[in-house]
């Protein structure tokens, strides 16, 4: 569908156009016309299918079309990272171009000046905040902010802000903003605890669901499956010699992302570490020298995972394996961009492994196990059933017919899913 054929104000139209956007995406078609009715809303995709113009575009247009207060906060986006409210509001300075809408990003870092700024633009009045929860529940706390004529609340990223911690945030803000308004939520993943939000914050709400597709077909992905002790050496030996492309390592951890970028920093590499604990502007200044070749490797926590656009990254590494599928093509989808070619490699230990046969089993195909290189040692067998079973029980777990049984006392510890499980039905829509 082209975007000319929505129903969407010809000022916004024009900033489609200026932006080069022609067709819409899946998740654009579904959503916009629920959005531009005044339902709630709660949508699946994920990162890269083009949710964020799909509330941007409705939103731009009712704010234009519909009588507003200038001087009061009508909108806000609810943002789970500083990076990611950055770049929607950058979207929204493309696409708003031909539309007289303010905007204001919300979020963490910087100095005074940067406070004060968010502050005033707060009290005195910005169409569209764009906010991360932490940062906007301070300055409410802290200061005279009236949000009695916001109409509009969006959620992005629902998912990454529950699993950061946010729900308390999200409700605390939820209760200062009125209760007739219009609340969209987008999620890569649609657990539980997403399910519950949805139902406290929506009213009368509509679901689309898009399924999660496949990695791209020009991502090569193999896996090194090692011991532990053995991934620093598998990192010592695959970069041994000077990497040609960009290259992306994740670590579930800070702590082994500052390890893994010093041991490449004492091998020459042009490497940073990216991570929460970094200043805004460090952060910043990070991504600025990545994306100009400044720094070839970036070590990261799935921080950059999501919602950062970065073109010509030849290699992803997995230091550890993702949760989940959705997670593993999240991380990988950043290579391969733009029609280039891209490696992704992923380091399995041994008690990793039941969670990554759960990845095959998503992506119905089994992952090339590359030998390990001479000088590493030998490679644990890959028997993921058995390493399970001995996770459970390290765990307190015992299986019972078709099920997993906690022992009495114990609290739950991990994520035990029958195969099959991690199939989305694609293209749902329905009412709640």
């Amino acid at each position: 569908m082209r975007f000319d054929e929505l129903n969407l104000g010809e000022a916004v139209l024009m900033g489609v156009d200026a932006m080069n956007f022609k067709e819409t995406t899946p998740i654009q078609e579904q959503t916009i016309p629920i959005i531009l009715e005044g339902k709630d809303l709660i949508a699946c995709a994920q990162t890269g299918t083009g949710k964020t113009a799909a509330y941007i575009l409705p939103l731009l247009h009712k704010l234009t079309a519909e009588k507003h207060s200038e001087s009061s906060v009508n909108a806000i986006i609810m943002s789970p990272t500083r990076e990611l409210a950055q770049q929607i509001d950058m979207q929204f300075e493309g696409f708003s171009y031909y539309v007289p809408v303010s905007t204001l990003a919300v979020y963490g870092g910087g100095d005074g000046n940067t406070w004060d700024i968010q502050k005033h633009g707060l009290q005195n009045g910005a169409d569209i905040i764009i906010a991360t929860p932490g940062r906007l529940i301070t300055l409410l706390d802290m200061h005279d902010i009236d949000l009695s004529d916001v109409r509009y609340f969006i959620l992005d990223e629902a998912d990454r802000m529950l699993d950061m911690g946010f729900y308390e945030d999200i409700m605390k803000i939820v209760k200062k903003i009125p209760e007739k308004r219009q609340t969209i939520m987008f999620s890569a993943t649609m657990p539980a605890k997403i399910q519950q939000l949805a139902k406290n914050i929506l009213h009368n709400y509509e679901e689309v669901k898009i399924a999660v597709s496949k990695p791209n077909d020009a991502i090569m992905q193999a896996v090194y499956i090692c011991y532990e002790g053995q991934k620093m050496d598998l990192i010592k030996e695959m970069f041994s010699k000077q990497v040609k492309s960009k290259s992306i390592i994740f670590s579930a951890s800070k702590l082994k992302v500052k390890d893994l970028a010093h041991t490449l920093k004492i091998m020459k590499f042009s490497v940073a570490a990216m991570h929460s604990d970094l200043e805004q502007s460090e952060r910043e200044q990070v991504m600025l020298d990545f994306k100009n070749g400044k720094i070839s490797i970036l070590v990261a926590t799935d921080i950059v995972a999501r919602g950062i656009d970065i073109e010509d990254i030849g290699m992803v590494l997995n230091y550890d394996v993702p949760h989940d599928a959705e997670d593993y093509i999240h991380r990988i989808g950043r290579t391969a961009r733009a029609g280039a070619d891209g490696l992704a490699v992923t380091f399995v230990s041994e008690r990793e492994q039941g969670k990554f046969q759960r990845i095959e089993q998503f992506l119905e195909r089994e992952i090339y196990k590359i030998p390990l290189p001479a000088g590493i040692g030998n490679s644990p067998k890959y028997n993921p059933e058995a390493f399970e079973h001995q996770e459970e029980r390290r765990n307190g777990f015992s299986r019972g017919k078709g099920n997993f049984k906690r022992k009495e006392g114990q609290k739950r510890n991990g994520d035990f899913r029958k195969n099959g499980d991690f199939r989305r039905n694609g293209g749902n829509r329905k009412r709640r």
